[in-house]
């Protein structure tokens, strides 16, 4: 008892228990609800930018979280804000003018008044970027929208205010041409077709802007969630997946471009930034030095890519997907161990069995890969070719990778619809059966591996584009199906799927990039990434809550959750500058009771 008497007196001290109350009314006096109410504090924590415009490797520092809440049908909403004495609020409600106010106290109590927006162009430029692609006409073709989004939303939205302009032709032609050099494949078609499509399609959206439709309205459910953010890195980082550590109940985030892993202490805000280390052979760019060769300000040596923590000691292991090679870390220790392998190209998402196995996907060598920790020894499962023109594009695919840094212009190789020559596996996931599951995103496929016997199936998808995957307590696969804006459920006994169609696609438009379930709570959380929302569905119920993040242009990757229940995404666009504010973020989302 003697010692939370003190520790309440610490955190009394230190962070006073402030509450802003606010009050928000329309312009005719009426209560606004569900008002989306941002808190910052006007002198936050920030991090130190010492290190290549980043903090210092090793250095502790605290960062201020942003608190984000939504007024009940009284329009009233009091957020609990203890880490400063001033502030400044942002009100947000779709159909109604943006209020960015300061400075306030803390403890006080403010009310505001908002006023409707008139201009149907001020209007729409509100919706999310899949209200705006799911205006857009691609005429006749419609698998065309599917490839678009496919192939040219997984760095960044599309459809975000970047896009909403009158670009020409020309223009998009070279869009298109740069973003295959950064890994987009549309198909052959596609890519001639495409140009001329989103010029037109635009400019008559920008001259009809009343066939934008908005997206979902926000919910009940809103009332008493709490958001919570912290500002990391900067425009041109990209916080690509992150990891909530069960053992230390600290949130490690990686920027895939920086090669920074973020420890947050998520209690307190404190944080520290490890590089993590490359070797003396590894080249800027890592395997594929070309490929951002045009970008402004990068670190890539490894391209830190996914994290998964051991069940056994809690270490942490790292996908560098531009090395060969698994990146182990001692979260007590804090160094780095890496684990070198010869055969595999670009290793993507990891895994980690109750055997202490750590299973990851290798995305452009069509493998699945295996680390014995116990045996210290690496293990590859070769996957089936689609084709014998495949089987050749596969093992020439790092004669091509060459072809890459030597600066030949990847938009000339051919490209087929389903994108012959890269089946690129993907998600995996462990099911607690031990069987372990993988999705493979060109090819349509699921498949399992059975590590008893090393056999292995693979499944055809009813639908286009499995991206990540996870499984539930029943042994039951869950799949993002990432442009056909729905999520699958495989259920192994009986071979079939169901599709379920989100809550926040606006004519079937979403772009589902990852997906987790909590086991516990029964619940599967999903990434909105085209619509700025998380959401999560009750699996026996089928029923839906959506967040939706402060953030216009919020692109998540990857969703993990505290023992609690708290849910944690982070903001993963590439470019971050195509973020509301240029400016990536670890998001917690505590639901209502």
């Amino acid at each position: 008892m003697k010692t939370k008497l003190i520790l309440f007196l610490i955190l009394f001290t230190y962070f006073p228990l402030y509450a802003f109350e606010i009050e928000v009314k329309d312009a005719k006096g009426r209560p606004l609800d569900l008002v989306m109410v941002t808190v910052k504090a006007e002198k936050p924590q920030v991090a130190p930018r010492d290190d290549h415009g980043y903090p210092p490797e090793g250095l502790v520092f605290t960062i201020t979280p942003e608190v984000t809440m939504f007024t009940n049908p009284n329009g009233r909403v009091q957020v609990p804000f203890p880490y400063s004495p001033s502030v400044i609020v942002r009100l947000r409600k779709i159909g109604y003018k943006d209020q960015n106010l300061r400075s306030f106290p803390s403890g006080s109590s403010q009310s505001f008044r908002m006023e409707n927006v008139v201009d149907k162009n001020a209007l729409v430029a509100q919706y999310p970027s899949n209200s705006w692609v799911a205006a857009l006409d691609f005429g006749e073709d419609k698998n065309l929208r599917k490839t678009y989004l496919e192939q040219c939303g997984f760095c960044h939205q599309q459809g975000s205010f970047f896009m909403r302009r009158a670009f020409t032709e020309g223009d998009w032609e070279e869009i298109i041409n740069r973003m295959m050099g950064y890994g987009a494949r549309p198909h052959g078609k596609a890519k001639k077709k495409l140009p001329a499509i989103l010029s037109h399609a635009y400019v008559d959206l920008l001259k009809h802007p009343e066939r934008v439709q908005p997206g979902r309205p926000w919910g009940k459910e809103l009332h008493g969630a709490v958001i919570r953010e912290w500002p990391m890195g900067d425009s041109f980082s990209q916080m690509h997946d992150l990891l909530y550590h069960k053992k230390s109940g600290l949130v490690y985030v990686g920027d895939n471009i920086q090669d920074r892993l973020w420890e947050i202490d998520t209690n307190t805000g404190k944080t520290v930034v490890y590089k993590v280390p490359k070797q003396p052979e590894d080249e800027l760019g890592g395997l594929l030095p070309g490929r951002l060769r045009s970008f402004q300000k990068h670190e890539t040596y490894v391209g830190l890519h996914s994290l998964a923590e051991s069940p056994v000691d809690g270490h942490i292991f790292i996908t560098p997907s531009l090395q060969k090679r698994i990146t182990e870390f001692d979260p007590v220790t804090k160094k780095f161990t890496d684990h070198m392998f010869a055969d595999g190209l670009y290793p993507h998402t990891v895994r980690i069995d109750d055997e202490d196995r750590v299973w990851f996907t290798l995305a452009l060598s069509n493998q699945v890969g295996m680390f014995d920790r116990k045996k210290n020894t690496f293990k590859n499962y070769n996957l089936p070719a689609r084709t014998t023109k495949e089987s050749f594009s596969l093992w020439i695919s790092g004669f091509i990778v060459k072809l890459m840094n030597w600066g030949f212009p990847m938009h000339l190789l051919p490209v087929d619809e389903r994108v012959s020559g890269m089946p690129l596996p993907y998600g995996i996931d462990i099911a607690p059966n031990g069987n372990v599951w993988f999705t493979r995103l060109h090819a349509d496929t699921i498949g399992v591996i059975n590590p008893k016997d090393d056999s292995f199936k693979l499944i055809e998808t009813p639908f286009q584009g499995p991206r990540r995957l996870r499984i539930d307590k029943d042994n039951h696969i869950w799949i993002s199906a990432f442009p056909e804006g729905s999520i699958a459920k495989y259920t192994p006994e009986d071979g079939k799927f169901k599709l379920y169609p989100l809550p926040t696609a606006v004519d079937g438009v979403e772009t589902p990039y990852s997906l987790n379930v909590d086991r516990k709570r029964n619940l599967v959380w999903v990434n909105g990434t085209s619509s700025d929302n998380l959401m999560a569905m009750d699996i026996k119920t089928e029923e839906w809550k959506v967040y939706p993040m402060s953030r216009k242009v919020t692109f998540t990757r990857d969703v993990e959750f505290a023992t609690d229940g708290k849910a944690y995404t982070c903001n993963g666009a590439f470019p971050s500058w195509h973020i509301e504010d240029g400016q990536p973020t670890l998001m917690e989302i505590k639901q209502s009771k």
